[in-house]
């Protein structure tokens, strides 16, 4: 219902605050094609998602915040490569540090 809102306002950009937040599998999927409908529209959407996995499958460029502070700025491979990302996410022990 929000979106509907939001976009009776023939805005320019949209900004998503999380959006996914709550929703299933399937719901989530079916955000993710409006949102990529939107898009093709010539629609700019500014998103914030702590979804990951939404963020991935939808998002071209990426911009990571950790506590606030940019970490990383990329495309979804570039994000998940990203040692700054894997540190502040996914701790080190995941790369063979102690």
């Amino acid at each position: 219902m929000e979106l509907a809102r939001a976009l009776a306002t023939r805005p320019k950009l949209l900004l998503l605050d999380e959006p996914a937040a709550g929703m299933n599998a399937a719901e989530k999927q079916e955000l993710m094609e409006e949102i990529e409908k939107l898009e093709a529209t010539g629609l700019s959407i500014l998103l914030i998602e702590h979804d990951m996995r939404f963020v991935m499958g939808i998002c071209a460029e990426i911009a990571v915040l950790n506590f606030g502070r940019w970490i990383a700025q990329g495309n979804p491979a570039e994000i998940r490569a990203h040692p700054k990302v894997i540190e502040a996410y996914l701790g080190n022990n995941l790369r063979g540090e102690s």
